[in-house]
C-alpha cells in the first residue's frame, strides 16, 4: 500500500496535484554546478516570453532511475493539447488536458479527462467567459464572477500545469497571486544554472513554486520560459533526452529543502541552556491508564528533572516557565509506518509525533537525512529504519533494493545491518521461496522480518517462513478475501477489500490465522487510517477521518482530500466499502482483545493520520487510555526503548505534548497540541501550522516568567 498515502507524497503532497500520497524518496548531496542569484522574487527576472509559434514538449517521468511515465504536449501558444500517463508500482495517473490561453498566457478554459492515481475517474473542466469563471472537478463545482481572466489552480494536474502557474506568476508583482477557488499561488526565483553539457547543454532559472499544497515543487524554465523540468526531492519530470540529468536534479531538490528546512528550523525551535517548567499540568500515565492530579514538570538537559506536586509555579531563578492552563502531557506519539520526506518533520511534530518508524525509502537519503535531524540541523522526529526488500516485476515498487537473485538478497540484508537498520520490509513482487533464507539470515543478524503478504501467498505461510509482524490490515485480510490466483501486486490489494462486509470472522481460515498470530505473538501494524481513506473517499465530500482539521489546510490539498479514490463506484459498491470498513474495526477490536499488539502506523508524512489512526481504535471500542498506551509506550516496548521513552518521569528523556483536554475523556483532544518538547528542542505547533501555511489548531502555551 505504500506510496498511497504517498504516492503526498511522503509529505502528504500531491504528486502534480494528483498522483497520491507517498511517492519515492531520492537522494540528496551536491548538485550541479550553479551560476548563484538567490533569494529574489520571480518577478525580479526580466526573461524574454513565447508568446507565439508552436509549441511541442515530451518530458518523462523518473523515479528511482527508471522512466515510468510520459507527458507529451503538442499546440501553439494558445491552444494546447497535453497527454499525461504514469504507470509506478501498478498505480499513476493517465489522462489528457486541453487547454486554451489568452495572449499574456492565462487559462481561459482548460479540461482534463482520464483517469487519478487509483483509477478513479477524472472529469475537470474549467472556463472563463463574459466576466464569469466556472469550473467542476472530482472535489467540488462552482463559479464567481471574474472581470478579467485569472488562474485557476487544477485538482488533476499534470507537470505541465506548473509551467503555466509559472509563466503567469513570472508576470505578476512579488511573484504571487489569488487562485481559483481559493488560496494564492508563490513563485520564488532560487538559482540560475546550466544542465548538461557541450552541445546538450541548456540554461535554467530554478523556481520555488508553493502556497496549494502542503509542501512546494520546483521547476526548471529555459531562456524561453519552456519547461525543462518539475520536480521535488521525490519525483522529477524531465525534458526528454536529458533522464540522465534527474538523479542530479534530485539532489538539487534536496539541497533547496534541506536550506529551506535549516531555514524553519532556525526560526520554530526554541532551544536554550536554562530549565524549563510546564506548570499546572496533569500527567498520563500509560501504564495506570490515567491521569494524575496537577503538577508541575521540569526539565534539565533535555530530561525530566523532576515532576512536582500542585498547580501552583514553584519555580527557580533561571527557569523558562510555561502555563499548562490544567491541560495534559502525554509521551510524544509514534507512527510506525512512515515514509519519510524532508518536509515531514515539522508536520509530525506539530501533531505531536515525535517517533517514526519508516517503512521503505531510498536508502542514501535516509542515511543522510537521520544525522542531520540528530544534530538538530533540521526539525523532525526520531526515525528507526527499516530496510526495503521488493523482487522485481513489472509491478515492482522502486524502493530501497529490488535483488535479482537471491544471494543478493542475503547481502543486501547484510548491508541493512551494516548501516544500522532496525528491521527487513518485504514487498509484494517478492519471490515467497525467498523469504525463509531472507528471514533465518535477518534473525542471525538480529534483525526481525515484516512486511506485505506477497503475491499468491498467504498470512500463515509467511508467518511460518518467519515473519515476525505482519503491515497493514488488508494485507491479513486478503488472505480470506482472494482466490489463489488472484494478484495483489495490482491495486486489487485494495478493491479486493470491498469484499470483506460479508466475511465471518468466526470462520474456521479467520480462526486459523488470528490463532497462529496470537501463538507466534505476531503483531499488525494496521494502518487503518489509509484503508479509510481509500475505501470511503467520496467525491465532492470531506470524509469523517479528514473533517477536523481540513478546513485548515492549503486549498489544493483540501480539494485533493475531496475525491473518489476508488474507481467504479456504485451505489451497491458505495455500501460494500461502507460495511466492509466496520468489518476492519471490528477485527481491530478483536486482535486487540486475543492480546496481539497494534502498531499504530499511516502510511502517510502528516501527523494527521496519526491522531486518525488513533481515534479509528476508539471507534473500534478500544478505551481511549489503552489507545493511547497502544500509540506511546507500547511502541516504545516493541522498539526496545521503553527505558527511556514513552513514560513521562524523572531520569527519562523528555519526550511530550502539553495538550488542551483531556484524552483520556475524549481521545479527540490528542488533536489540540500547543507544545512539543523533544529532548532539548522545544516547538509550539501554533507557530509551525503558521509558517507551513496552515490555520492553527490551538494556541501556543504563555510563557509566564
Amino acid at each position: 500500500m505504500e506510496r498511497d498515502g504517498g504516492a503526498a507524497a511522503r509529505c502528504l503532497r500531491a504528486w502534480r496535484g494528483s498522483v497520491g500520497w507517498l511517492l519515492l524518496a531520492a537522494c540528496m548531496g551536491s548538485g550541479p554546478a550553479i551560476a548563484q542569484a538567490r533569494d529574489g522574487v520571480a518577478g525580479a527576472t526580466a526573461l524574454p516570453a513565447a508568446r507565439a509559434g508552436v509549441v511541442q514538449e515530451s518530458l518523462s517521468v523518473v523515479s528511482n532511475g527508471e522512466v515510468v511515465g510520459h507527458l507529451q504536449v503538442d499546440g501553439d501558444e494558445r491552444r494546447q493539447h497535453v497527454r499525461y500517463a504514469v504507470d509506478n508500482n501498478g498505480r499513476g495517473p493517465k489522462h489528457e488536458e486541453i487547454l486554451e490561453l489568452d495572449a499574456g498566457g492565462m487559462p481561459l478554459s482548460w479540461t482534463v479527462k482520464g483517469s487519478s492515481l487509483m483509477g478513479g475517474e477524472v472529469d475537470e473542466r474549467y472556463r472563463w467567459h463574459a466576466g464569469r469563471a466556472q469550473w467542476t472537478s472530482a472535489a467540488d463545482a462552482g463559479e464567481a464572477a471574474a472581470a478579467r481572466p485569472g488562474l485557476y489552480a487544477l485538482n488533476d494536474a499534470s507537470p505541465w500545469a506548473s509551467a503555466v502557474y509559472a509563466r503567469v506568476l513570472l508576470d505578476a508583482s512579488g511573484g504571487t497571486l489569488p487562485v481559483l477557488p481559493g488560496g494564492e499561488l508563490r513563485l520564488q526565483r532560487l538559482r540560475q544554472m546550466q544542465v548538461g553539457a557541450g552541445a546538450k547543454a541548456v540554461a535554467v532559472t530554478v523556481y520555488r513554486l508553493g502556497g496549494l499544497s502542503l509542501a512546494p515543487s520546483y521547476l526548471m524554465l529555459d531562456a524561453r520560459r519552456r519547461l525543462f523540468a518539475e520536480f521535488t526531492p521525490e519525483d522529477i519530470a524531465v525534458r526528454g533526452g536529458y533522464e540522465d540529468q534527474a538523479p542530479a536534479l534530485l539532489r538539487l531538490a534536496g539541497e533547496l529543502e534541506i536550506e529551506h528546512a535549516r531555514e524553519l528550523q532556525r526560526r520554530l525551535a526554541h532551544t536554550g541552556a536554562e530549565p524549563l517548567r510546564i506548570a499546572n499540568v496533569r500527567v498520563f500515565d500509560p501504564r495506570e491508564g490515567r491521569l494524575g492530579p496537577p503538577v508541575s514538570v521540569l526539565v534539565r538537559e533535555g530530561r525530566i528533572a523532576a515532576i512536582e506536586a500542585g498547580a501552583g509555579v514553584a519555580a527557580r531563578p533561571g527557569e523558562r516557565v510555561y502555563d499548562g492552563e490544567g491541560g495534559t502531557l502525554i509521551p510524544g506519539l509514534h507512527d510506525m509506518h512512515s515514509h519519510t520526506t524532508l518536509s515531514s518533520g515539522l508536520w509530525y511534530l506539530a501533531a505531536g509525533v515525535t517517533s517514526t518508524r519508516d517503512m521503505g525509502n531510498d536508502n542514501d537519503f535516509l542515511l543522510d537525512l537521520v544525522p542531520r535531524i540528530e544534530a538538530g540541523e533540521i526539525a523532525g522526529p526520531r526515525i528507526v529504519r527499516n530496510g526495503f526488500l521488493e523482487g522485481r516485476s513489472p509491478y515492482s515498487a522502486r524502493n530501497g533494493f529490488i535483488p535479482a537473485t537471491l544471494p543478493e538478497a542475503l547481502e543486501d540484508v547484510r548491508w541493512y545491518k551494516r548501516h544500522g537498520y532496525w528491521q527487513i520490509k518485504i514487498y509484494n513482487s517478492m519471490d515467497p521461496d525467498w523469504v525463509p533464507a531472507i528471514a533465518a539470515e535477518a534473525h542471525r543478524l538480529g534483525m526481525t522480518v515484516t512486511g506485505h503478504i506477497p503475491a499468491f501467498a498467504t498470512p500463515e505461510r509467511m508467518i511460518e517462513a518467519g515473519y515476525d509482524e505482519l503491515t497493514h490490515v488488508n494485507q491479513l485480510m486478503l488472505g480470506w478475501l482472494l482466490r489463489p490466483d488472484e494478484d495483489t501486486r495490482t491495486p486489487l490489494r485494495l478493491t479486493a477489500m470491498a469484499r470483506a462486509g460479508s466475511l465471518d470472522l468466526d470462520a474456521p481460515q479467520v480462526r486459523r490465522t488470528l490463532a497462529l498470530m496470537k501463538q507466534r505473538e505476531i503483531p499488525l501494524d494496521p494502518t487503518a487510517v489509509i484503508l479509510e481513506r481509500l475505501m470511503l473517499s467520496r467525491a465532492r465530500q470531506v470524509g469523517e477521518g479528514d473533517a477536523a482539521y481540513l478546513a485548515h489546510m492549503p486549498i489544493g490539498y483540501q480539494r485533493y482530500r475531496k475525491r473518489t479514490f476508488v474507481p467504479g463506484l456504485t451505489p451497491e459498491l458505495d455500501r460494500d466499502y461502507r460495511r466492509s470498513f466496520d468489518t476492519i474495526l471490528a477485527l481491530l477490536k478483536r486482535l486487540h482483545d486475543q492480546g496481539t499488539r497494534l502498531l499504530p502506523g499511516t502510511d502517510d508524512t502528516t501527523g494527521f493520520t496519526v491522531l486518525r489512526e488513533l481515534e479509528l481504535y476508539a471507534k473500534a471500542g478500544i478505551e481511549p487510555a489503552e489507545v493511547l498506551r497502544l500509540g506511546t509506550l507500547g511502541c516504545e516496548e516493541y522498539l526496545g526503548r521503553a527505558g527511556q521513552l514513552g513514560t513521562i518521569e524523572p531520569g527519562r528523556r523528555a519526550d511530550f505534548v502539553l495538550l488542551a483536554g483531556d484524552p483520556v475523556e475524549d481521545i479527540s483532544a490528542i488533536r489540540q497540541a500547543r507544545m512539543v518538547v523533544k529532548d532539548t528542542q522545544m516547538y509550539f505547533p501554533e507557530e509551525i501550522y503558521r509558517a507551513l501555511g496552515v490555520v492553527p489548531f490551538a494556541p501556543a502555551p504563555v510563557r509566564i516568567r
